[in-house]
């Protein structure tokens, strides 16, 4: 038995399908209804809220009907060559870069089975819907990453007033410069001189994440200089109840002599942070500031060392806070704006 009464159910997605097609295919079917509705009675604004037309194009149209009749709702003959493509092909070459890959026009051509349209043709088409860049390395994360944030902010809470929270990481410094994109003068490239034979230091760096001193020390990428940089923070802070440095999973931070070491040092507070997580540590945005500051020199072994040390010496504490933005840290907990080193 048939129902009293049927409503079609229709999603965002689908009605914007079936908008596509009265606008494009069937668009003269749509301006025949635009008739009907006319006659009925229904005013040109609410015919083109219904329809999603203009109140001026549904207006147009039904000039048209009264002025030329049915004959007249077709579209006219265009002057000039068809236009290649059209919509749909821009719809494929959005579902074709969706996903990641070494996406170049000719790939592209390839992929879309080879269209009877030139390679400058494609790269309008792309260029509408889409732009060249780098894509962007992001860490896998860590599936406990959340507990494992509520436990440091529980931890950090949980210091005794006049404590020191610190952002530790490590970062390596390389002879071969890093080549960035720059503004370069027509006609002309620039050309940066490789050193031949690649050299590279460690950096162990630290950051208090409440008055923005940095501390940096140069040592071998081993425990013995993640130990040595502890002792500096220890060394820096005699009178704080507690020194909290905040690492990442690095082996070199879960090695025995490290273990043995804080465990020796009772004030020294080592809290490991989530795994696969830079993108939560403040320091890593001092690294890449430093970085960037060296690209495209070239520059002895020295040189670039001195380069390193007077990009530290150059900025402030509140210098060093503004890039490294420790505020946007989930490390920290709500009540992150208070001094630690403050006795309550």
């Amino acid at each position: 038995m048939r129902p009293v009464c049927v409503f079609a159910e229709v999603s965002g997605g689908t009605r914007a399908q079936i908008m596509d097609l009265l606008h494009g295919r069937w668009r003269t079917a749509t301006r025949l209804i635009m008739v009907v509705l006319s006659t009925a009675g229904m005013p040109p604004a609410q015919i083109a809220a219904l329809l999603d037309y203009h109140p001026a194009t549904v207006r147009r149209w039904l000039h048209r009907y009264r002025t030329e009749g049915i004959p007249g709702l077709p579209d006219r003959p265009r002057p000039g060559r068809p236009r290649l493509g059209g919509t749909a092909l821009t719809t494929r070459i959005t579902a074709l870069l969706t996903a990641p890959g070494p996406w170049t026009i000719r790939r592209l051509w390839q992929h879309l089975g080879r269209p009877a349209i030139s390679p400058r043709t494609l790269w309008r088409y792309t260029r509408t819907v889409a732009h060249w860049r780098r894509p962007r390395l992001i860490a896998r994360g860590d599936p406990d990453h959340n507990h494992t944030l509520a436990g440091i902010r529980r931890r950090i809470a949980r210091l005794p007033a006049g404590s020191v929270v610190i952002a530790e990481d490590e970062a390596h410094l390389d002879l071969l410069p890093a080549v960035r994109a720059t503004w370069t003068l027509r006609g002309h490239r620039h050309h940066v001189m490789t050193p031949g034979k690649n050299r590279r230091a460690t950096i162990f760096g630290a950051l208090d994440l409440t008055t923005g001193t940095w501390w940096y020390l140069w040592a071998r990428r081993r425990a013995t200089g993640f130990i040595a940089m502890l002792q500096l923070l220890l060394t820096a802070y005699p009178n704080a109840p507690a020194v909290a440095v905040i690492c990442d999973n690095d082996g070199i931070h879960h090695a025995a002599a490290v273990r043995r070491w804080v465990s020796d040092h009772p004030r020294l507070r080592l809290i490991h942070a989530a795994a696969y997580s830079p993108h939560d540590n403040p320091v890593e945005r001092i690294w890449a500031s430093l970085k960037a500051d060296l690209a495209n020199t070239a520059v002895t072994w020295i040189e670039r060392i001195h380069q390193a040390r007077v990009f530290f010496r150059r900025r402030t504490p509140d210098q060093m806070l503004t890039t490294a933005a420790p505020w946007t840290s989930p490390w920290l907990p709500h009540s992150y704006a208070q001094n630690f080193r403050e006795p309550a």
